[in-house]
């Protein structure tokens, strides 16, 4: 897509003196110093990105060793047509052949072993559960089909229960959809027609989770290394441990100028003066921002601090200017956006890996998402690809879990997934898989099972309106920029590594004036053949062969007419 503008803009005059300051040591900052530097042929020398951790990649994150386990808080599903993302990874080298990238190592691999799930959904303690579905009513297919002809105005700060027919939440279609997404009944239902428009042309296949691709690891190591790795090589400057707390901005001239960047480094407050060719762009939120850790022996402890990291610094910025946002829609009920997930690492296991596959039928890294319909915590799990750590040795296994029901007891273990331990949490997964009577022997082969309490996984899916996320550049922004998943990117949807690296190279490009136009996105849900697929499939009509029948009299006194 979009060939005509991959084009080679010419160094703007100054851009030897200009400096970008990135607040925030996620996907976004990082790929925006890759386009600064690939598209606006900044130095990296005069790149430096402010991160409080002392590790960057933000929510991409992997980490761990075989002695003590394990850790990725998740995984963020990806696709064919994330045009921006592909388009990012096309030039960052693989750390394995500097001669090739990361992109055509990536599609190899997905090309080599697509992910195409037998077993989606399982029930009754170890039981399969019919996914050959979506088991969507016509009522239910209908309300699917109002969703996509309403507006976003019209539907404004709507929930997803206020929208459907409560039997709507008893299908198949909503534990594919919310299991996949993480999208609970009270978020928001603009997100989902977002979601649905979005990716229309994987519905078809969603039930299998045919078209989401997976990495070689788990996407720190996979995805984050390189590219902070090529980043280095191009002289950026890392600056970790720069807690930032505000920044100052000249609103005059009806403009907006970011002028001084306040931030605390070892305890002593420093000050960044920001001329004015420079530019500062921000990520105003984090996903896992205050995400708190256990382990096999304890819990992760839900953090409800007024230290909201990030958050807090956009809360002062939106006093500021009625064009940077409303963060309390989004950081203000952390109850509502709150989950938790867990890693599991056994050691020298011949039980579970080798009946979850007889179960299944899938092989590691290539069945993806496996839910739980019946539990009460709304539990799903994955198998990642082996090894899913680059230090990983063979003997050793990775399992990764979540549940988005985190204040209801369990179905074995009597306690709130909150209050559980890593041990108590992998008892009441391992009981649901029909391995209840090998709990004692299998805990004794693993190493740790460490769970990861995000308080702000999914406050991106909260109820609100147009104006409460920022524009990427504000309305008379000369040189400040919002990134990631809480500005407003029209026709994208939040939850994805896409949405952050289009966010990037939108920031870039309009604050540099480069002359060159951002990747669109994949517009599926314009594509006749596309809507004629997903009505199909949500009516329960894709076995009708169209071979040799008349359009007209096929469709004739059917729903499928009404909808098209």
């Amino acid at each position: 897509m979009n060939n005509y503008q991959r084009i080679n803009p010419i160094a703007l005059k100054n851009i030897d003196k200009r400096k970008a300051y990135l607040i925030g040591g996620g996907i976004g900052s990082l790929s925006a110093a890759a386009f600064s530097i690939r598209d606006a042929h900044m130095s990296g020398k005069n790149i430096h990105i402010i991160e409080q951790l002392d590790i960057l990649g933000g929510s991409m994150d992997g980490s761990g060793m075989p002695e003590d386990g394990y850790t990725a808080r998740g995984g963020r599903e990806i696709e064919e047509h994330f045009e921006c993302f592909m388009e990012l990874y096309s030039f960052i080298p693989s750390l394995n052949d500097k001669n090739r990238s990361v992109l055509d190592e990536f599609r190899e691999l997905n090309l080599e072993e697509p992910i195409e799930s037998h077993c989606r959904l399982v029930q009754n303690q170890g039981e399969k559960a019919d996914f050959s579905s979506f088991g969507l009513s016509k009522k239910n297919a209908m309300e699917l089909a109002k969703l996509h002809m309403l507006t976003e105005g019209a539907l404004e700060a709507t929930t997803i229960e206020q929208f459907f027919d409560p039997s709507f939440f008893e299908t198949n279609f909503w534990y594919f959809w919310a299991s996949m997404f993480a999208f609970e009944k009270w978020h928001s239902v603009v997100e989902v027609k977002r979601y649905m428009e979005r990716f229309m042309h994987l519905i078809g296949g969603m039930n299998k989770l045919k078209g989401i691709l997976h990495t070689e690891y788990n996407q720190y190591d996979s995805l984050i290394l390189p590219l902070i790795t090529w980043l280095k090589e191009q002289d950026v400057c890392f600056d970790n441990g720069c807690k930032v707390s505000d920044i100052d901005f000249d609103f005059s001239n009806n403009e907006k100028r970011a002028t001084a960047i306040h931030y605390t480094k070892e305890r002593k407050n420093e000050i960044i003066s920001v001329k004015k060719d420079d530019i500062v762009l921000f990520t105003n939120g984090s996903m896992t921002e205050n995400t708190t850790r256990g382990d096999i022996e304890n819990p992760a402890i839900l953090n409800r601090s007024e230290d909201k990291g990030c958050f807090s610094v956009w809360e002062k910025l939106a006093k500021k200017s009625t064009d940077f946002g409303h963060p309390e829609k989004f950081c203000g009920d952390i109850d509502k956006s709150k989950w938790l997930s867990f890693t599991v690492t056994l050691k020298d296991d011949d039980i579970v890996f080798p009946y979850i596959y007889n179960l299944t039928g899938d092989k590691p890294g290539i069945g993806g998402l496996v839910t739980i319909k019946d539990s009460s915590w709304f539990m799903s799990w994955v198998v990642p690809k082996h090894p899913h750590f680059i230090n990983q040795p063979d003997n050793v296994k990775v399992l990764w879990a979540y549940a988005l029901k985190l204040d209801t007891p369990g179905d074995y273990v009597d306690k709130t997934l909150s209050d559980c331990t890593g041990r108590e949490m992998f008892e009441e997964l391992l009981y649901h898989m029909g391995l209840k009577d090998k709990i004692s022997e299998i805990l004794s082969h693993t190493v740790n099972v460490i769970p990861s309490m995000m308080p702000y996984i999914t406050s991106q899916f909260m109820p609100r309106i147009a104006e409460d996320r920022p524009n990427v550049i504000p309305k008379g922004s000369k040189n400040f920029g919002f990134l990631g998943q809480y500005t407003e990117v029209p026709e994208d949807c939040v939850f994805t590594v896409e949405y952050s690296v289009r966010t990037a190279m939108t920031a870039v490009y309009g604050l540099m004036d480069l002359g060159k136009q951002v990747d669109p996105v994949y517009p599926s849900q314009y594509d006749i053949r596309v809507l004629t697929n997903a009505a199909k499939t949500c009516l329960g009509i894709d076995k009708i062969s169209l071979k040799d029948i008349q359009l007209g009299e096929l469709l004739k006194n059917t729903e499928l007419l009404k909808l098209l």
